[in-house]
């Protein structure tokens, strides 16, 4: 998909009408997803399978094989930050977020998931700025409004 197309996606995100928004997250969401065609999106549903069913380090290693092959797949670093996450491994999750936003400085769910580790990991103000830098993008994302009301509290 040209830029052309993700710039008209990513103002659909600043609409006031919550159904432009919703189907602009989704098409955006699936251009993430397919950027590196069938083999990849088959790699990270395959992944998604595995941790389902509690198979953590198999869908690690599908993860980090698939970085691997396509090291430039900002998905499949994201896909293995939020497992990361979900195992509570925030310094390995927040390293994969990051190569997310340098591979893909608009996506909003790394930036989210940036803000996530640095909270859990206390850094409340990283946590406050990586929401709002997710909010630039997503500005009616309610919950990254909640996040920063949160840190702030905590950070005070």
């Amino acid at each position: 998909m040209d830029s052309l197309s993700i710039n008209s996606l990513l103002e659909d995100l600043k609409n006031c009408d919550a159904t432009i928004r919703e189907q602009a997250t989704r098409k955006i969401w699936r251009i993430w997803f397919q950027q590196k065609g069938i083999y990849g999106l088959e790699k990270i549903d395959y992944s998604q399978k595995l941790l389902d069913g509690g198979e953590v380090t198999q869908a690690e290693t599908v993860l980090s094989d698939l970085i691997q092959y396509q090291p430039d797949f900002a998905e499949a670093w994201n896909r293995r930050a939020f497992l990361y996450y979900s195992i509570g491994d925030y310094q390995k999750s927040l390293a994969d977020c990051l190569m997310v936003v340098q591979l893909n400085p608009i996506h909003f769910g790394a930036l989210h998931g940036m803000g996530l580790c640095y909270a859990a990991l206390g850094n409340y103000r990283e946590a406050i700025q990586a929401f709002q830098r997710a909010l630039e993008i997503q500005p009616y994302s309610l919950v990254n409004q909640k996040l920063i009301l949160e840190c702030i509290f905590r950070a005070s």
